[in-house]
């Protein structure tokens, strides 16, 4: 198993790719098609199924562009069915202790590192045809994210940051929450927590990451230590085209 995403981190380079919330494997077809270094199929807020994803994985098959998903929650059945599906990794939402943070990187290795169940039929494994090879090298491949939402969790980031967990990703709209100034991303107290919590995790071994659309965000994030940047999403994308009414034109 290869992952191009991780492999590119490694190097120490800062990766880009697109969040994926409208479970149209077509649209996943053009974005890996266009470059993007991964992406990131919500199925937290977003409306598809394991089965869907495999749509996901097929229309991405060929290019380098690692496809990620976003589970509901930390129920091990769910990590195990998205990997098991072919993913190259995974993102936790609402990550708040190490115990948790150690119970996912469990989940997502193979023993004796963890405790991830096997099967040799997986579509990860080419239905058989390359199971050993994925048993050798999932380990080591796959991706896992943590997502810091709160103040807790900004609080606890040093433990959270548990070996294995390979990304410790912002997510500003909950974090915001958190507090109390839900979408108040310029309130001076979201700000603060924000700068909190880029210093907690550039001081460990995590990769910083998150999600920005707003124009120029990635040259911005990238300036601040961010290597991992979710710069757009496919509703962004469709949400910004000129419609070619008379508003638009002025």
């Amino acid at each position: 198993m290869k992952n191009h995403l991780k492999e590119k981190l490694r190097s120490g380079a800062t990766a880009i790719g697109c969040w994926v919330g409208l479970n149209s494997p077509a649209v996943t077809e053009v974005l890996a098609g266009a470059g993007y270094d991964a992406l990131l199929i919500d199925y937290e807020h977003g409306e598809g199924t394991v089965a869907d994803l495999v749509h996901h994985l097929r229309a991405a098959q060929g290019s380098e562009t690692t496809i990620l998903v976003r589970v509901p929650n930390d129920n091990p059945h769910e990590i195990k069915r998205a990997l098991d599906s072919g993913a190259g990794g995974i993102m936790v939402p609402g990550v708040e202790t190490a115990e948790q943070a150690q119970a996912i990187v469990d989940v997502c290795r193979y023993p004796p590192d963890g405790v991830r169940g096997a099967a040799g039929f997986i579509r990860g494994g080419r239905y058989g045809r390359a199971w050993q090879d994925y048993l050798a090298t999932a380990n080591d491949a796959v991706m896992v994210l943590c997502q810091i939402e709160s103040r807790t969790a900004v609080e606890r980031i040093a433990e959270i940051a548990v070996p294995g967990v390979d990304s410790l990703f912002l997510g500003p709209m909950d974090l915001s929450g958190s507090i109390g100034k839900l979408g108040q991303f310029d309130d001076p107290a979201v700000q603060a927590l924000r700068a909190d919590a880029e210093r907690a995790i550039l001081a460990t071994d995590a990769i910083l990451g998150t999600i920005e659309t707003a124009p120029g965000g990635f040259d911005r994030l990238a300036a601040k230590g961010y290597r991992l940047i979710f710069a757009t999403s496919d509703v962004a994308l469709l949400r910004g085209a000129p419609t070619g009414s008379k508003k638009e034109e002025g």
